[in-house]
């Protein structure tokens, strides 16, 4: 089938593309700015999409701009949804891609896509709204949301946790400073995720919000282990205050059970696998 693919040149974006052209499909990348409403429409009548995948939008937690998480993840999102609600042949399915920060600092754990959300920060609350404002699509629109939990992978930026531990390992820093690493977190591999976006695509059900998650967290000395043994190198930690954020949540596990129901058995790939991985991409 022809995708439309939001945000392809980015670190997921460039995944999902090799990924879905390997099963077959067409991976077309949305040029225009989502921001910008004429232009999208006018792409969108012009590439008469078969499904569409919604990857782009601000993801880092610590933009310095709060504002442009809800220009571009809100309304940017409503530009496309009300693009895609013009089209006289309707796609089979638009697959959002929200976030499990919007779950926030609960005591549940495993998560389930029941819990309650209460985001934290400007990052989650945009990706919350997002999910609210695209429920009013849902009687146009088949849309199903995907929440992934923490995944990591070749090529995803170094200002992420885990892409700068690879970067200071690969150079056999004596040191690197961090935030708070009392967190926990799923590092679940962007290749599995990607594989589920795909099925998701064919077997999501419209109208569902959908936890993409393995129920595996690890804290961050248990990562440092693995690529100090990966490596055979120890580094020290340093404590940067200002590398500690304000509403950090602390622990982020969710349940796949709704997941598994839906798409089958999960690919599991070793944390230790994804390090090996990414630590050879970067020699």
């Amino acid at each position: 089938m022809k995708i439309l693919l939001t945000g392809a040149a980015g670190f997921t974006g460039l995944i999902f593309s090799a990924q879905a052209e390997q099963c077959g499909h067409i991976v077309v990348p949305l040029m225009a700015d989502l921001t910008d409403q004429a232009v999208l429409t006018k792409e969108v009548n012009v590439v008469q999409p078969d499904a569409v995948v919604h990857l782009a939008g601000i993801s880092f937690v610590g933009h310095a701009d709060s504002s442009a998480f809800y220009q571009v993840n809100v309304v940017g999102t409503t530009n496309l949804l009300s693009a895609l609600a013009g089209l006289t042949k309707k796609p089979s399915c638009v697959l959002l891609v929200s976030s499990a920060n919007i779950y926030g600092n609960c005591d549940a754990s495993p998560i389930t896509e029941q819990q309650p959300p209460t985001p934290v920060n400007h990052y989650a609350m945009s990706k919350l709204a997002m999910e609210y404002m695209a429920l009013t699509y849902v009687d146009r629109l088949p849309i199903v949301i995907a929440r992934p939990f923490n995944y990591v992978g070749i090529g995803q930026a170094s200002r992420f946790l885990i892409p700068k531990l690879v970067d200071h390992f690969l150079k056999r820093a004596e040191v690197i400073e961090l935030g708070n690493i009392d967190v926990e977190r799923e590092f679940n591999d962007v290749r599995s995720v990607c594989d589920i976006y795909l099925k998701l695509l064919v077997q999501g059900k419209p109208g569902q919000q959908y936890n993409v998650c393995s129920g595996q967290t690890y804290s961050l000395k248990q990562v440092i282990k693995i690529l100090e043994d990966l490596t055979h190198h120890s580094i020290d930690i340093t404590i940067n205050q200002s590398f500690v954020r304000p509403n950090e949540v602390h622990k982020l596990c969710g349940c796949p059970d709704k997941l598994v129901a839906n798409i089958g058995p999960l690919e599991q790939i070793p944390l230790s696998d994804t390090l090996s991985w990414m630590l050879a991409a970067k020699v």
